[in-house]
């Protein structure tokens, strides 16, 4: 497999065919969860990009899925509290440059919802589209992040994990190591988004145990924002819910 190498560092990128005999629109970047990766979306860009007539590019970030590890990730590369920003402004940016992309439409679920409304906030996008992404940190999160660190250390977390990553203690352990950190507790991003212009679309799960509805209510875009709050779906709209969460970004991006 082919790596894209972004200021050195190999990532796997896969691309997704347009529907043939469509007029060319903004094209779909998804951005995965804190524990995704390309490979973990499973059909779903596909799914979406047939929906919406668009070409689809998905990509695994450092340390997930078959993108170069991150080395001494508990040590030296360890992330650091400001990971996400990072993300935003640095690599992806340059990602979309050397996949030749302007003015995309965002697909971000959890920490990719995140990632997307930070970079949305400084670079011209299309639309913004977050799942469950994660704005400040709330004590139900750490919960649940603790809940995982116990599941990956003893239970069938590691195992079930270790399908779609190639290093999945990196994978696991850069995630898992500063959202439980002192530092992280002040991440706080809401003040970012009201830069936002282009349109968002702001999906949630009722029950999920990641975040409350504080994590879009609280979005706040200069833009026009669109929210759905949608029963029976726990942090992963598209897995939990995916006729609704595909028809109601369909349905956002048909003006778009």
């Amino acid at each position: 497999m082919d790596l894209t190498r972004i200021d050195g560092v190999g990532l796997e990128v896969q691309r997704v065919a347009s529907p043939p005999g469509l007029p060319p629109k903004a094209p779909l970047v998804f951005l995965h969860e804190g524990l995704g990766s390309v490979a973990m979306w499973r059909d779903w860009p596909e799914q979406l990009c047939a929906a919406t007539g668009r070409e689809g590019w998905v990509y695994s970030r450092r340390g997930y899925g078959r993108s170069e590890p991150v080395p001494d990730v508990r040590g030296s590369g360890r992330l650091e509290a400001d990971y996400l920003h990072r993300e935003a402004w640095d690599v992806l940016p340059a990602l979309l440059k050397s996949l030749g992309i302007e003015k995309p439409v965002l697909v971000g679920h959890s920490d990719g919802g995140s990632i997307s409304l930070l970079h949305a906030a400084r670079y011209a996008v299309t639309a913004c589209v977050v799942m469950a992404p994660h704005v400040i940190v709330e004590e139900v999160s750490i919960a649940s992040i603790t809940q995982a660190r116990d599941a990956f250390e003893a239970g069938g977390l590691r195992d079930r994990l270790a399908r779609y990553h190639a290093d999945v203690d990196v994978a696991f352990w850069q995630w898992n190591d500063i959202w439980l950190s002192r530092e992280f507790r002040a991440f706080d991003i809401r003040e970012e988004c009201r830069a936002i212009t282009a349109p968002v679309l702001a999906i949630q799960g009722v029950d999920d145990p990641y975040g409350t509805m504080v994590q879009i209510d609280d979005i706040r875009p200069a833009g026009p924002i669109e929210r759905r709050k949608l029963a029976a779906c726990g942090h992963s709209p598209h897995r939990d819910q995916p006729l609704q969460t595909t028809d109601a970004i369909r349905e956002f991006l048909a003006s778009q």
